[in-house]
């Protein structure tokens, strides 16, 4: 009768066992960020679902603020408003209007995105539009900016001063010299009609891609592991 066997190699088997545990840990990774994702969305549709919330002049938590519904009564600065470049509706290139809004009864500003307007005289015009002028009560959605940058591309000046590719908070606060809520509020109605288009886009859903992407560690994790042992695997003389 024949004998097999696995024949272990060091070499090999301690390449096989680095790579195996590399693959478990992606998959693991890719896995947590899927839930924690999971976690998150669920988190904010709950919140999305509760009424809408006063918004003071006390500094909210950013994370605990995503996504939720306030309401605000203040006074815009139209002083120190801006636009964010390069946003677009209905394949139509236009810019967001960000006004700052005086919080009453405190220092504190919160930026308002108002909405969407087009380029009505080319991009070397900024679009003019009318600014509520006195008390206003705003409703909206809480919305994070991101902090992440392009990768390898360098910070360059704006083409206008009040043209500006994203949001920064820390340098809108600086400017401004007065507190500065961690969130922008996504206008979605207020006591003050205006033109401004107002379609904001859900949280993106990206539960399915991270899971999708720990299987496929997982799966090359087991089929390492299967070529070892088939690599291995030796058929003995016979008996």
């Amino acid at each position: 009768m024949f004998q097999n066997r696995i024949q272990i190699r060091l070499i090999p088997t301690l390449a096989m066992l680095l790579g195996l545990a590399l693959f478990i840990y992606l998959g693991l990774w890719q896995a947590g960020k899927g839930e924690r994702l999971a976690l998150e969305l669920a988190q904010r549709a709950q919140r999305s679902q509760l009424g809408p919330t006063l918004m003071t002049g006390q500094l909210l938590d950013a994370q605990t603020a995503q996504d939720a519904a306030f309401t605000v009564t203040g006074s815009y600065e139209a002083q120190h408003q801006i636009f964010l470049d390069n946003r677009q509706e209905n394949d139509q290139p236009g810019v967001h209007v960000i006004t700052p809004l005086k919080i009453e009864g405190s220092e504190t500003r919160v930026l308002v995105n108002r909405g969407w307007v087009g380029w009505t005289q080319g991009r070397s015009v900024l679009p003019v539009l009318a600014t509520p002028q006195g008390r206003v009560t705003i409703s909206g959605i809480a919305h994070v900016p991101s902090t992440k940058k392009f990768f390898l591309m360098p910070d360059r000046p704006e083409a206008q001063a009040k043209l500006w590719s994203r949001v920064d908070l820390q340098r809108f606060a600086q400017q401004i010299g007065h507190p500065l809520q961690p969130v922008v509020l996504q206008q979605t109605g207020g006591d003050a009609p205006d033109t401004l288009v107002r379609r904001w886009a859900p949280p993106e859903d990206r539960v399915g891609m991270h899971r999708g992407y720990a299987f496929q560690w997982f799966g090359m994790a087991a089929a390492l592991l299967l070529f070892y042992l088939f690599s291995s695997w030796r058929r003995g003389e016979p008996s």
